[in-house]
């Protein structure tokens, strides 16, 4: 005789290879974002009025719009978290928040690097605010990872070795860094994969210094920059604010381009200027400014 459970096993088997592998359909099923059953009824509506199978999931109550876009990164390999896999800072609306008018505006932003700067001579570039608090940490945080769902193999590393945050932001367990590195304390080991991401890896700021001026101003950080541009196809700095000291200056000038990032009704005209010409006047290329409203 049969076995009951066998064969109930085996029809729901078969509802799922009935679904085009790569189907939305498919992959609500094996999230277990669906049944078998709750399938066979979306399927019946998706028929019986031409609509899609995600419209017709949300039409009968079964998905949120919330599923589909999970389902969605999955079919696309277009990687990003759920609300409630609260891994790293909320600000980083790229993980969170990938459809959202932010995302589209760091995409832009992408987009224009892209064209303007990143090639295969050009792989680094500095970002760095004017004051303190302006929201370049979180910049360039949220740039590299739209860089890395571009499927580019992206590396922040936190240049600010005043006062980093990164580590913060990532949720970082290593605590050694690039400090660490510079001084001849640790290697590139150090670097941290983030696995919630497939091409994006992080190195922090490591252990702060007395001499973080120094440590960026010395040949081994132009030989590091050289061998991890061997490595990554983008490579951002998150340099300190201009205001802090002169470590932003020796930091972009051995990146050779700089992005400054003003924050709106606070960074003044003037010491952006001030800024970009002290930049030119050490060689730097200034490649754009960006105003941030967070």
């Amino acid at each position: 005789m049969s076995n009951p459970g066998e064969n109930q096993k085996k029809s729901d088997m078969l509802q799922v290879n009935a679904l085009s592998e790569f189907s939305i359909g498919s992959l609500l099923l094996r999230m277990g974002k669906i049944t078998p059953a709750d399938a066979e009824r979306i399927m019946a509506l998706h028929k019986d009025h031409g609509i899609r199978f995600g419209e017709a999931a949300k039409n009968l109550g079964l998905v949120t719009d919330a599923d589909i876009q999970e389902v969605l990164s999955k079919q696309f390999d277009y990687p990003y978290l759920m609300p409630e896999q609260d891994t790293f800072s909320p600000e980083l609306v790229m993980a969170y928040q990938p459809f959202s008018a932010k995302a589209e505006i760091y995409r832009s932003i992408r987009s224009q690097l892209m064209i303007h700067w990143f090639d295969a001579d050009k792989r680094a570039l500095a970002l760095a605010g004017i004051n303190t608090g302006d929201g370049a940490s979180v910049f360039a945080a949220n740039l590299a990872v739209v860089f890395s769902q571009l499927g580019e193999n992206t590396l922040l590393i936190d240049a600010n070795l005043r006062d980093p945050k990164q580590h913060e932001i990532f949720g970082l367990q290593e605590r050694r860094g690039l400090s660490d590195i510079l001084a001849g304390r640790a290697h590139k080991e150090v670097i941290t994969p983030i696995n919630s991401f497939e091409n994006l890896s992080v190195l922090g700021a490591g252990t702060i210094p007395p001499n973080p001026h120094e440590l960026v101003s010395r040949s081994p950080f132009r030989k590091l920059i050289a061998e991890l541009t061997l490595e990554y196809a983008v490579i951002l700095f998150d340099a300190p604010a201009f205001t802090t000291g002169p470590d932003v200056y020796s930091i972009a000038s051995a990146i050779g381009g700089a992005v400054i990032v003003n924050r709106k009704n606070r960074t003044r005209l003037a010491d952006t200027e001030a800024a970009a010409d002290q930049l030119a006047a050490n060689g730097t290329r200034i490649v754009g400014t960006v105003l941030v409203d967070f």
